[in-house]
């Protein structure tokens, strides 16, 4: 049996047009899985596109001088689609979630937003990072011209490190290695060992305050930031496809599972737990 997903985004998810909570609940059914979590997106901060950036074509109305504010989540609308799957397939177990990008700049926000939701599973990201004017995308790409991928990575880390700190209120740390997924082609491949003491700082944090550790098969994550993971004594991991569209749930998860099992953590005794160390 595969493992959970516990971040899939569907239709309630600003940036998931091709999403569908009902068909994901039908492919979950299909591909085995004890349970799925809709952990759709908040991210709370405003982006500053750039001069030259090309925003899809579903964003344009999001899209203001240059800025891009991601809408709010209808809450209402979510609950109900979620509670029409509950009553369709109650033979899988459907999550209620949220993923809370950069809640430590919006404490204020991401807690009644939490108090609102009474999520059953709650993510925490960082998307987003101070740029020269307002706040720009992560991802290492062209938008990041003035700074080197690594130095990318390194502001990313110490930025994960700070919501850490200064943010209790989530479970799941989601997609710790995001700036990965737009490593330029071309240059020095991207290789964790460079950036192995801000791994472990972060890794470090998460452990102590308790927290869990999501294994994103988006970009697989490197096996061994989840080595780290076990030597600075994390206690428990989940599995992520970060799917924005039904038929990439759970991708890359036999593989995921098979690599966690060798970094010596195992499912639990309920399938729908997280993950734990040997």
């Amino acid at each position: 049996m595969l493992p959970p997903d516990s971040h899939v985004h569907s239709q309630w998810s600003w940036d998931a047009p091709a999403g569908s909570m009902e068909e994901t609940c039908v492919r979950a059914l299909d591909l085995g899985l004890p349970s799925v979590a809709f952990t759709e997106h908040a991210d709370l901060t405003p982006w500053t596109l750039g001069p030259g950036t090309k925003a899809p074509e579903e964003w344009g109305p999001l899209v203001v001088d240059e800025v891009l504010t991601p809408p709010p989540v209808d809450l209402d609308g979510y609950r109900e689609c979620l509670e029409r799957c509950r009553q369709r397939h109650p033979e899988l177990r459907i999550l209620s979630g949220i993923e809370l990008s950069e809640p430590h700049w919006h404490p204020s926000r991401a807690e009644a937003l939490l108090g609102a939701g009474s999520f059953e599973r709650v993510l925490a990201s960082v998307h987003s990072a101070p740029a020269a004017s307002g706040f720009g995308f992560t991802e290492v790409s062209a938008r990041y011209a003035d700074q080197s991928p690594a130095q990318v990575v390194r502001a990313y880390l110490a930025e994960t490190a700070r919501l850490i700190e200064q943010f209790a209120p989530f479970e799941v740390l989601a997609h710790i290695d995001y700036p990965v997924r737009r490593w330029p082609a071309g240059g020095k491949p991207y290789d964790p060992y460079d950036f192995e003491e801000e791994y472990r700082h972060v890794l470090r944090c998460l452990a102590a305050a308790g927290k869990v550790l999501e294994v994103n098969t988006r970009v697989p994550l490197h096996p061994q930031v989840l080595a780290w993971w076990r030597e600075e004594r994390g206690q428990a991991i989940t599995f992520a496809s970060d799917a924005h569209d039904p038929t990439a749930l759970a991708r890359g998860f036999s593989d995921a599972a098979h690599m966690a099992e060798a970094a010596g953590f195992r499912p639990g005794r309920d399938p729908h737990d997280f993950w734990s160390r040997r």
